[in-house]
This record gives structure tokens, C-alpha cells and sequence, in this order.
């Protein structure tokens, strides 16, 4: 994570609102359901867990839970949150980087989860070294699942020609948002992006504050190949599994989740 998104997770404001979360998204709920007959024997570490918005869903279901974060103040939340007056030795949470996680030893997780595009937020680099540590902590077998920005999804709000409609209120607020996005990214057009295979962009969420990465699930499935096998791609709004490779060269999705086997 870059010092100035450090700096906006860890206000008083962006705190308070990830401990309101509460709900998975639909292809949280189908690895739920996939991995349900697995998760009891599961040792598992949620990378980035915020305020705790999956904690509540697969504490109760692993046999042992690790939330970790790279913000000391979501973790003190958490610690709230999930009640330290009576601390359970099989739940905790730690302050801890996805770039070095050398607390942990090698083959320690049968379940890594890494949820609301928390890798997005640190650069190029450095999402490389979070692969190779993600395949270090987890058990050979073992599953990594997380999700990330699609650049497929937000190119098109970079073609002001898009945001026209019939409905006037509804074609100046678009309008409003594209001389936005325009604004905090002068240095990509439409068709720069369509030649790129991920960048790096400000886009609405917490106000522009964030540098968040986006990528093409083409380039993202060239990522993982080195660490992973059997890897699956999720659709953000639908949960379902995107097996068609057409598909997913013009799948639209503004995330998408990719569930990965540790070699």
C-alpha cells in the first residue's frame, strides 16, 4: 500500500465505515458454499480484513481464523468489534503487510482470503511479492481467493460518448462523474486504456483519495500462472464462474474474483 492510501484507511471516517459492512459479496457466498465441507479442518488467513466484514462468516466455520491488516486502527476495530473481553484462541488479529508476512512459516494456511480488492491499493511491484507470499504461507492444495479492479469495467467511463442517455437528469450526473474521473486521471484517454494491460487510477471510491490498480483478467491470469494452477475467475455481480474465454475478454464486471490453487 502507497503512504497516501495508508494514510486514508486509517481516518477516523474510513475506519468507522468498513466496521459497518456486513454483507458478502455474491462470489463470497459461492466460495462459502464451495469450500463449506472443507472450511471445519481450514486453518485461514483473511489478508486486508478491514473492519471484519467476512470475519463474521468464516470465523464461525474454520477451524482456526487469522485477520491480519496493514492498519493498526482497523485491527483495534476488529478487536472491538469481535470482542477481546473474551478472547478466543482460535480467532485473532494482527497488524501485518501481504508484502511480508514472515510471522507467519511456510505452509501455514489451507484458505487465503485477500476480499474487497485490498490488493489493488499497493503497487505493481509489490502485488507481484504479495503472489509469492501468498504461495509461501499457503499449504500446498490450498486455496487463494481475492478479488480486483477489471480495467475492462471502468475503460468505458473514460468514453464520454457513453454516458449519454435519454433521461437528462440521469446524462449530467454521468457527465459530472466522467469530468471527474478526467480530473484526478489527466493522463489517460479512452484509448490509451484499450492498449493497456493494467493501470493505475483514481476513481470515486472514498473521494478520489485512493490510487487503486486495475487490471485486464487476461493480464491477471498471466500474474497468477507462476504460483498457482487450477485457476477459476468469478463474476462481481452474478457469482457464477466465467468459463468462457470470450466471455472474459469482454466481461464488464467492475471486479472480479479469482479463486487459485497454491502449487
Amino acid at each position: 500500500m502507497n503512504e497516501s492510501n495508508q494514510k486514508t484507511y486509517a481516518m477516523p471516517s474510513i475506519v468507522r465505515y468498513y466496521t459497518q459492512l456486513n454483507r458478502l459479496q455474491p462470489a463470497e457466498k459461492t466460495i462459502l458454499r464451495l469450500l463449506q465441507h472443507q472450511l471445519p479442518t481450514m486453518t485461514m488467513l483473511d489478508l486486508g480484513v478491514g473492519g471484519g466484514r467476512t470475519t463474521q462468516y468464516f470465523s464461525p466455520k474454520v477451524a482456526k481464523y487469522i485477520g491480519v491488516d496493514y492498519c493498526p486502527e482497523m485491527i483495534a476495530a476488529c478487536q472491538k468489534r469481535f470482542g477481546r473481553s473474551q478472547p478466543n484462541p482460535l480467532i485473532s488479529f494482527h497488524v501485518a503487510d501481504a508484502r511480508n508476512l514472515s510471522r507467519f512459516e511456510d505452509n501455514s494456511f489451507d484458505f487465503i482470503l485477500f476480499s474487497f480488492n485490498g490488493i489493488d491499493y499497493i503497487p505493481h511491484g509489490d502485488r507481484l511479492t504479495v503472489f509469492k507470499e501468498v504461495c509461501r504461507v499457503g499449504k500446498p492444495g490450498g486455496y487463494f481467493f481475492f478479488s480486483s479492479h477489471n480495467l475492462q469495467g471502468i475503460e468505458r467511463e473514460f468514453d464520454w460518448k457513453k454516458h449519454l442517455n435519454f433521461n437528462p437528469l440521469g446524462a449530467y450526473v454521468n457527465l459530472v462523474m466522467f469530468v471527474f474521473l478526467r480530473i484526478f486521471n489527466r493522463s489517460f484517454s479512452y484509448q490509451k486504456l484499450q492498449d493497456l494491460p493494467y493501470a493505475i487510477l483514481r476513481d470515486e471510491s472514498h473521494n478520489f483519495r485512493l490510487n487503486t490498480y486495475y487490471i485486464r483478467p487476461e493480464e491477471q491470469l498471466k500474474q497468477l500462472t507462476s504460483h498457482f494452477k487450477q485457476i477459476k475467475v468469478y463474476s462481481w455481480k452474478t457469482g457464477l464462474e466465467i468459463t468462457d474465454e470470450k466471455v472474459l475478454k469482454t466481461n464488464d464486471d467492475m471486479w472480479l474474483y479469482y479463486l487459485c490453487v497454491v502449487e
